[in-house]
């Protein structure tokens, strides 16, 4: 059984980095293999493009309708790279076991 699609609990940086993601592992790919790859409806997908599209982070490529294919640019690869570095350059202490966060002061 597959999993629910209906709710999502990513935030649209989330959605935004899982696609540029799925592009860069598997290549130029069309909008089902995005879908299915990165577990997002087609709206979703569609407005996620769109935006990623705009920020050039990828690139639509028309080959014949109705199945257009989606790169990820060079662009896209360098800023999926910083958002991999992130959790070296900034460590992040887990919690255990917490209710509230420590005292900052």
């Amino acid at each position: 059984m597959k999993p629910s699609r209906l709710k999502s609990s990513r935030s649209k940086l989330e959605t935004h980095i899982e696609i540029l993601k799925v592009l860069a592992l598997n290549g130029s790919s069309n909008l089902s293999k995005i879908m299915d790859k990165a577990n997002i409806n087609r709206s979703v997908l569609k407005e996620s493009l769109g935006f990623l599209i705009k920020q050039s982070l990828v690139e639509e490529q028309i080959i014949e309708k109705p199945s257009n294919i989606y790169a990820v640019t060079e662009r896209g690869t360098n800023v999926l790279k910083y958002f991999r570095e992130i959790p070296q350059a900034i460590p992040v202490e887990k919690a255990r076991g917490r209710r509230n966060p420590p005292n900052v002061s």
